[in-house]
């Protein structure tokens, strides 16, 4: 039996028009950030762009972000944070797995207090000149 390609979410599927499409954006846009290191799709045996499912959610991620008013660089850096992120709780799940540790069940915490605002002191007003005989 041959699995259809839609199971992959890593196979490279769509044109770049298509891809631009779903995610709402310009084809150039799409090289834009494969350019800057924000998307990096598979290519055909002639060099030609396939995106994969995976590849238009990062698009929708960027766009998301885009919105949220990061620039390019902030973006790349959200996403390398969260890559790191999901390498860092794979190699945990694993660490755990080799320890024979039982994955603890979730607490329930209490949110954290909100951040204290630093605020600027009020400007002193300066005091009433009090000489003697004024009055």
């Amino acid at each position: 039996m041959v699995s259809p390609g839609w199971a992959d979410p890593d196979r490279g599927l769509f044109s770049i028009s298509v891809a631009a499409e779903l995610a709402g954006l310009h084809p150039q846009t799409l090289r834009i950030y494969e350019r800057e290191g924000l998307l990096d799709p598979s290519r055909s045996a002639g060099g030609t762009r396939r995106y994969s499912r995976r590849d238009i959610d990062r698009l929708q991620e960027i766009c998301a972000l885009t919105a949220d008013g990061l620039n390019l660089a902030g973006i790349r850096r959200v996403l390398q944070l969260q890559e790191e992120t999901l390498r860092l709780h794979a190699e945990l799940a694993r660490l755990r797995e080799l320890s024979g540790e039982r994955p603890a069940a979730r607490q329930t915490r209490q949110p954290p207090p909100p951040p204290q605002t630093w605020r600027r002191p009020a400007p002193q007003q300066p005091a009433p000149d009090r000489r003697e005989g004024d009055g």
